[in-house]
């Protein structure tokens, strides 16, 4: 198994923006081969910011890979950087892979 989370940092207020993305966005996910289940998760808010992570779980890091390698990742991620998206977030969304070991 292999975890892929992505954490975002997103501008006070700008949470349900954010969280509208998500919902009318098209990922494609479901074609995916070894793709399991998706979920994005709030967590804390500080003076500064409110945290967020996409959690994607694969069969293995290489299926993972591979769909970053694919045409469904490429129209799932088109808008991604598209005007007004971006002034919702502080910084830059941070990667974080992880390969089960029990």
């Amino acid at each position: 198994m292999f975890i892929a989370m992505n954490r975002f940092k997103v501008v006070l207020g700008c949470e349900q923006d954010f969280v509208d993305v998500w919902k009318n966005r098209e990922t494609y996910l479901d074609t995916v081969p070894g793709f399991k289940t998706f979920h994005l998760l709030k967590g804390p808010t500080d003076e500064e910011c409110t945290l967020f992570a996409s959690h994607s779980v694969w069969e293995s890091r290489e299926a993972f890979e591979a769909w970053t390698k694919s045409e469904a990742f490429r129209k799932a991620h088109a808008n991604a950087g598209s005007k007004g998206k971006k002034d919702i977030y502080v910084g830059h969304p941070k990667f974080e892979g992880f390969e089960e070991v029990l």
